[in-house]
């Protein structure tokens, strides 16, 4: 972009909230420092942008946190040579870290309305690496698939089986998994004698909603 207001402010988010918590990977702090966080918000949301806190975005959806997309984008690992699946587009800012990091990131959002802002939000930036999708992403993306690297944006009760059966061996997968209202990060790691797993911190993400993770309503 010709003119950046936020410019300080970014570098004070990847200094004070993203890199002073732990995330080292220089591949990751360099990119969080160039991603303008705040044309993924309404307009009026721009001056809270680059706070160390969610923001809602349309269809009572949530950009995360940086230091999550930070933490979650580090764990996964990500390389110029990888395929990536995105589960969960929402504003397309997390899919645009992913795009300046990976090979190919291909991004399915179940509300089309978002996915459509998303494509319009990420239009300017001029992607060829990049292709969005409305589909529920709890099934991913086996026409494209498989991938080396599958990133989940929304808390699901526990990973979605066509996921594991769409990462390739030596894979990594990140999802926050657990409760409605509490999850964890889940590291899964795929190798040819199982999957692997470790948890990493407390967040709090909006429900997965679709065939293998929430239903829209809960019963009762």
């Amino acid at each position: 972009m010709a003119s950046d207001p936020y410019r300080h402010r970014r570098q004070q988010m990847v200094r004070k909230q993203i890199e002073a918590r732990g995330v080292g990977d220089p591949r990751v702090l360099r990119v969080m420092g160039e991603v303008p966080r705040h044309l993924f918000v309404r307009e009026h949301l721009h001056p809270q942008a680059y706070g160390d806190f969610a923001l809602p975005i349309e269809c009572g959806q949530t950009i995360s946190q940086p230091y999550v997309v930070a933490r979650m984008t580090e764990l996964l690992d990500v390389s110029s040579e990888h395929s990536v699946l995105e589960i969960g587009t929402g504003s397309g800012y997390q899919t645009l870290v992913l795009a300046r990091l990976g090979g190919r990131v291909f991004s399915l959002e179940r509300i089309a309305e978002l996915a459509r802002r998303a494509i319009e939000r990420l239009r300017p930036f001029e992607l060829d690496n990049v292709k969005i999708q409305a589909f529920d992403g709890t099934f991913g993306w086996s026409d494209v698939g498989p991938f080396d690297r599958i990133l989940v944006t929304a808390a699901a009760p526990h990973v979605p089986p066509p996921l594991i059966d769409q990462l390739k061996e030596g894979g990594k997968l990140v999802v926050p998994e657990g409760g409605r209202d509490g999850q964890r990060l889940i590291l899964y790691e795929k190798t040819a004698e199982g999957l692997g797993q470790s948890t990493g911190e407390a967040v709090s993400f909006v429900p997965l909603i679709g065939r293998h993770g929430w239903a829209e309503v809960e019963d009762g």
